[in-house]
């Protein structure tokens, strides 16, 4: 491996483009599989594991690996894209040596694993060579001196850590945009995935919940205090909150429903009463709600919000006060194009479009979809019997609700029928 550094640190590697021998880049390292051994043998690296698209973590042995710098891991090319999944005896450094507390075998001082240095020796193998490691600090808020030790001067990296940290894991991951950090968790342990939620703040970590399977984010909300829940849940898009409490106990349910906001508590109650496949389960109750005497500068304004996803924010829903949902008399909606077009100082009601026919919150989804499909739109209005506006579901949420119930792993039923494991 002509041109490699001998010395490579983990953490520092996490996120590092992986790239084929002509330049293309073919993922992102995630993590590093070893090996820990006992005795006098260094800890072996067995290989990479990559992120690919869509969301996919495979296995790269380092028998493929080629060259890495500081910047780019580059390989034969020859990848097995078949998911990747940890063996008895194989240790993720970022998932679980990260944080670890250790023991010196001199000083018998306990310290926390900080980083993994790897480097290759003679025979070509990688091996783990030193370890970076932080000394406990020495009074409020200090922390302690750090060391770089070799791998032999350290006990306790194959023992649990009943009380392991998260700091530097958080390093090598608050860069990631939520549905990649919701990915990055489902690959942890589970331990190590409540600490990590733990550790996020909860505009983080509603946007995690939002992106991950029912089973893990039912799991992860359990392990929080009912307080922080009910924080997390307020963070989160009110069908996306309904959703997740609707796969909880009911006496669960209500015990958080007492601790969220009343205005808040009250969105997620009428969300409930309706069936998860209907345009009422579907939908959201804060689309963007103005009055008929808005200018199109206020609309505009409105739509301008970086919070609004790109559904919401393609139309205004023009009604009668009360302008919160249920609102007054629903009159149409203004779409974002038309309002690019118009003169600031105009009236919002003078470019509506009131040919869009509302659906009502009973709609099941096939017929939602037909709707969507037939009119070609991004966004609906649902409305109650008497033409009050109760919310929009977006095309993003009957696509989510087309899928199946795992589409988040939507991949494993292509890798059943590939034939070589991650280990080949």
């Amino acid at each position: 491996m002509s041109g490699a550094p001998t010395r490579v640190f983990i953490a520092r590697l996490a996120g590092v483009g992986v790239f084929d021998p002509r330049g293309d880049q073919v993922g992102k390292v995630r993590d590093v599989v070893v090996t820990l051994r006992h005795g006098s043998h260094a800890p072996r690296v067995l290989g990479l594991v990559v992120e690919v698209q869509p969301r996919r973590r495979i296995f790269c042995p380092m028998t493929r690996v080629t060259n890495i710098d500081a910047g780019a891991v580059v390989t034969t090319g020859l990848l097995n894209m078949r998911r990747f999944e940890q063996r008895p005896g194989e240790t993720l450094v970022v998932s679980e040596l990260l944080d670890k507390r250790v023991t010196m075998l001199e000083s018998q001082e306990q310290v926390t694993v900080q980083d993994v240095a790897i480097q290759q020796d003679r025979t070509r193998d990688w091996t783990v060579s030193k370890i970076f490691v932080r000394r406990g600090g020495g009074g409020f808020r200090r922390r302690g001196e750090t060391l770089l030790v070799d791998w032999s001067a350290v006990s306790g990296l194959t023992l649990p850590d009943p009380v392991q940290g998260v700091e530097s894991l958080m390093a090598t991951v608050e860069k990631l945009k939520a549905p990649d950090l919701a990915n990055v968790m489902q690959e942890l342990p589970e331990k190590r995935r409540i600490e990590l939620a733990a550790a996020l703040d909860d505009e983080k970590l509603a946007d995690v919940l939002e992106e991950l399977p029912e089973d893990d984010r039912v799991l992860i909300l359990a392990t929080l205090e009912e307080e922080r829940a009910a924080d997390v849940l307020e963070e989160m898009d009110p069908d996306d909150a309904a959703d997740l409490l609707s796969e909880l106990p009911l006496e669960t349910q209500e015990a958080l429903l007492a601790l969220v906001e009343p205005e808040d508590a009250e969105d997620l109650r009428r969300l409930l009463s309706y069936d998860d496949y209907t345009a009422g389960g579907m939908m959201t109750p804060e689309p963007v709600i103005l009055p008929p005497d808005s200018t199109v500068a206020e609309a505009l304004a409105r739509i301008r919000d970086s919070d609004l996803s790109p559904s919401l924010a393609a139309q205004v829903y023009v009604v009668r006060a009360p302008f919160e949902t249920p609102t007054g008399k629903y009159l149409g909606v203004a779409h974002f194009q038309r309002l690019l077009r118009e003169p600031p100082s105009t009236m919002v009601s003078a470019v509506l479009d009131d040919s869009l026919e509302p659906i009502g919150p009973e709609a099941p989804l096939q017929q939602v979809t037909r709707y969507f499909a037939t009119y070609n739109l991004v966004a609906l209005p649902v409305v109650d019997e008497n033409d009050h506006l109760l919310g929009a579901v977006t095309v993003d949420d009957v696509i989510d609700h087309m899928l199946p119930e795992n589409w988040r792993d939507a991949d494993a039923a292509a890798e059943a029928d590939e034939e070589v494991a991650h280990g080949a």
